[in-house]
């Protein structure tokens, strides 16, 4: 069993940035995909960037230009960059692989 502990939230004004960071207690080497979603207050969770073993990525479209995911496979960590930060990325943020689920970390922006 892995465990995903996301780290890294936390209170930005819009245009900022931060750095959220998903370290798995075990190797991430056998988890094909790795993922990141997020939950807004009233909305259902939805996937905001995904990456390969082999480092191929995918992103919604309201992310994409802004968010950059990528993962250390020796550190057992996967990244998401995330600039130009808006009030409507506003969300608790989830990484996810392999059906195992972090317990999210907040990340607000402010106007």
């Amino acid at each position: 069993q892995v465990q995903l502990l996301e780290s890294g939230g936390g209170l930005v004004q819009a245009g900022g940035s931060l750095r959220l960071s998903c370290t798995a207690s075990g190797s991430i080497l056998t988890i094909g995909v790795m993922g990141w979603h997020r939950q807004a207050p009233g909305k259902q969770r939805e996937l905001v960037a995904t990456i390969t073993r082999f480092g191929n990525t995918n992103y919604a479209d309201s992310v994409k230009g802004r968010f950059t995911i990528s993962r250390d496979n020796g550190k057992r960590t996967v990244y998401l960059q995330m600039n130009s930060l808006k009030p409507e990325d506003t969300a608790v943020y989830y990484c996810e692989g392999a059906g195992y689920w972090g317990q999210g970390t907040q990340v607000t922006v402010s106007s």
